[in-house]
């Protein structure tokens, strides 16, 4: 169905106007910001294919510009940086609106990125990399596993810190069950990163592994903390 031919209270521009933005589809949301489709296909097919492409409205913003670019017929470079300005806008309204917020601790680290892992169900690893001043420069995602396991090799963690001239980083990993308590396999994954650190003389500031504060715990547990990093 061509977007003309859409009921002009239900296209997704005259929707939000009328019942705001919390009342549009993530495809809808998608598709104010492409604007346009290609030939054959309306607009909110072609953002519908893109999520249905990607798998996820989350993997989706986890893409640059080139992967976007080259995933569906009709998303070109243009439409590829605007999506990509658009999901970096919401990732700093998300940090309160600073562009490089200072993560100098565990408890700064939790409140910045902690709610996104915590409402994920199953097991991600991700670094955060920071400049001399222990300004954030990136958030990069290293690995993802199942409800139970979590799969990474501290190379792919490190070649991003060298990509990208990191002084230091924080390693942030979540437990789908919600106690953060480290495991055996957690323990050891901090010390085969402590030993790449100091190899490449990179600071490993803090492993980090994010759970909830059900039961009155706290919602994260920080290698630091405890005296173990």
């Amino acid at each position: 169905m061509l977007l003309s031919e859409i009921p002009e209270t239900d296209r997704p521009r005259e929707k939000l106007a009328a019942r705001g933005a919390a009342a549009l589809t993530d495809a809808e949301l998608l598709a104010i910001f492409l604007r346009t489709g290609r030939k054959g296909k309306s607009v909110l097919a072609l953002a519908t294919e893109l999520i249905a492409v990607k798998g996820s409205l989350h993997a989706l913003s986890r893409c640059d510009a080139h992967e976007l670019a080259a995933s569906v017929l009709g998303i070109g470079r243009a439409k590829a940086a605007e999506l990509c300005a658009a999901v970096e806008l919401g990732k700093r309204l998300a940090r309160g609106g600073t562009e490089r917020p200072v993560v100098d601790a565990a408890q700064a680290a939790f409140e910045l990125f902690g709610p996104s892992l915590q409402a994920l169900d199953h097991e991600v690893l991700r670094v955060l990399l920071l400049d001399t001043k222990l300004r954030l420069l990136r958030e990069e995602e290293i690995a993802a596993g199942s409800l139970n396991e979590c799969v990474a090799h501290p190379r792919e963690l490190f070649k991003m810190a060298i990509i990208h001239r990191a002084y230091a980083v924080i390693v942030m990993h979540n437990h789908p069950s919600g106690d953060p308590a480290p495991s055996r396999a957690d323990q050891t994954l901090t010390s085969r990163l402590r030993e790449g650190a100091s190899f490449l003389q990179i600071n490993l500031l803090d492993h980090i592994i994010v759970g909830t504060a059900e039961g009155g715990r706290q919602p994260y547990f920080s290698f630091r903390e405890a005296g173990l990093l």
